[in-house]
């Protein structure tokens, strides 16, 4: 007879997580041109007292390096090894692109735009193939680690399923500065779990290929607090920041450059903004021509772009209007 207060086993390639163990272990997915193979690293924290299962990731995109530091320093102070559930925590998942220092893997394709993939697919393809077959679907909920790119740098923020009330919850839990609803993009990792009903929830914080700390110190509170709230642990022992509650927003837009030249920001990522304040100026290198680009609307910068010479177009401030 099965013992009704014991956990599930977790079985990750081929190799068993049994209640009570911690693992690592590893998803083959291809080799190298000179004939290394390639794993995805897989950590699972497996307690003996049965509760939900939580994913914890990192590296969707090789160069946002921000989530995996999230992961490995979490996994470094025994953040993850939970009384009640089971954690996967997973800092790396297209190692592909972190050789590389890029967001895609070698054929150019994203594997964020991927799922669910293919078995015998592009690269891209195959690596969210074997990664909903072997991870997404033994999970209850999960936790996707992301930053900026291309020079673009994410106030801490959290994006939920607006139609899904239970990732709503969780993000209202993670407590990020910033919180809003955000659409499903079609081959996304977050539209494959919506799809197959793993409420899953975006932390985007700080910029690809480089450490914000206050960014790092934001996720771990806030994972910290997904996992506290899911009952995975009786209490927190450790507190990285302290905030009350998170500002709703109900609209976003992009400020874009309406002409090339030097983007010279005068306001700081996160900072409020009033309607008409001035954010920025493009001026050209020998100061002929400037042009100011002017809050729209009351609200905050939740991103904010530090590209020094832009195009016009270049997406500038991303700003967002707050309850």
């Amino acid at each position: 007879m099965v013992d009704e207060q014991e956990n599930k086993d977790i079985i990750v390639g081929g190799q068993k997580v049994s209640p009570g163990e911690d693992k690592l272990l590893k998803i083959n997915i291809d080799r190298l041109p000179t004939g290394t193979l390639i794993d995805i690293p897989v950590y699972v924290y497996n307690a003996k007292q049965p509760g939900p299962t939580l994913l914890v990731q990192g590296g969707l995109h090789g160069d946002e390096i921000n989530g995996m530091e999230i992961v490995r320093k979490m996994m470094q102070e025994q953040l993850f090894n939970v009384e009640r559930g089971a954690v996967i925590a997973v800092p790396i998942l297209n190692v592909f692109g972190f050789i590389h220092f890029s967001r895609d893997v070698p054929d150019g394709k994203d594997v964020n735009r991927s799922f669910p993939g293919s078995k015998s697919g592009s690269m891209a393809s195959r690596i969210a193939y074997h990664y909903i077959t072997e991870i997404l679907s033994q999970i209850d909920f999960g936790i996707d680690l992301h930053t900026g790119g291309a020079q673009r740098h994410n106030y801490p923020q959290i994006r939920y399923t607006i139609e899904d009330h239970r990732s709503k919850e969780m993000a209202t839990i993670f407590n990020a500065p910033f919180i809003f609803p955000s659409k499903l993009i079609k081959g996304s990792f977050r539209n494959a779990a919506y799809k197959m009903g793993k409420p899953t929830i975006v932390f985007e914080a700080g910029e690809s290929m480089r450490f914000d700390n206050y960014s790092i110190l934001e996720g771990m509170q806030g994972v910290l607090n997904v996992i506290k709230h899911l009952g995975m642990v009786k209490n927190i022992e450790s507190t990285f920041i302290e905030r009350q509650t998170s500002i709703a927003l109900t609209g976003r837009k992009w400020l874009r450059a309406p002409t090339a030249g030097m983007f010279i920001p005068q306001v700081l990522n996160g900072s409020k903004i009033k309607k008409g304040q001035n954010l920025g100026v493009i001026t050209d290198a020998i100061a002929l021509k400037t042009k100011n680009i002017k809050a729209p609307y009351n609200g905050f910068v939740i991103a904010l772009n530090f590209q020094a010479v832009v195009n016009q177009g270049d997406a500038l401030f991303h700003v967002g209007q707050g309850k």
